[in-house]
């Protein structure tokens, strides 16, 4: 298994146990734009939103296999993938998604995404990034004081997206840099401040 598909096995436990703590009206709430391009940078309701993410996690198999999705059939996972048991849906995609991660080991593996061909190891930073904002984003909407992100996986990923930072920037997937503050900054707090987002929007 290569690096990056390590930081997605991590990104996917995380993001998993976040929602597993989605209850009832929560379902409902708005969550911010998770990108500044067309089309997530809008606020949307929790549930579609989730269940967007799952559909994105339910073609990681087939793009990790090298299909294109006019392979597969486009509509494939359209609709709605959570069913009357959201967290098990979401459990179940997941395990497939994170199965077929395990197996791959050529970081520069063609994968045939919508948007056009990557190799596996750029198709993982552009998946392990949006698992990592929605992660935090759901645990502020649900009123958590801290952000979901353990310290290997937060280390993971600022060592790997903060050389190309303006990269990302220029894209929509970073936004502006925020000043770190004075004495010790965490992996964590490093890694969504240079990505633009604060880690601890309670305190301001």
């Amino acid at each position: 298994m290569i690096h990056e598909a390590e930081l997605f096995v991590k990104a996917e436990e995380m993001l998993v146990e976040v929602i597993g703590r989605i209850r009832g009206d929560n379902w409902r709430l708005l969550i911010p734009p998770l990108f500044d391009m067309p089309g997530s940078d809008k606020p949307t309701p929790l549930r579609p939103l989730v269940n967007q993410y799952a559909s994105d996690n339910a073609w990681v198999p087939d793009m990790l296999a090298g299909r294109s999705m006019d392979e597969v059939g486009r509509d494939k996972f359209d609709g709605d993938l959570l069913g009357d048991d959201p967290h098990g849906s979401v459990v179940r995609i997941s395990e497939a998604a994170c199965a077929a991660a395990r197996e791959v080991t050529d970081g520069e593996a063609v994968v045939h995404c919508s948007f056009g061909d990557f190799a596996a190891r750029d198709y993982f930073w552009q998946i392990n990034i949006a698992r990592c904002f929605l992660a935090h984003e759901i645990a502020m909407a649900l009123g958590s004081r801290a952000c979901p992100l353990p310290e290997d996986l937060a280390n993971g990923m600022f060592v790997g997206t903060a050389p190309v930072a303006e990269q990302w920037r220029s894209i929509g997937v970073f936004r502006e840099p925020i000043p770190y503050p004075p004495g010790h900054v965490s992996w964590r707090d490093q890694f969504l401040l240079t990505a633009g987002r604060d880690p601890h929007p309670f305190l301001d």
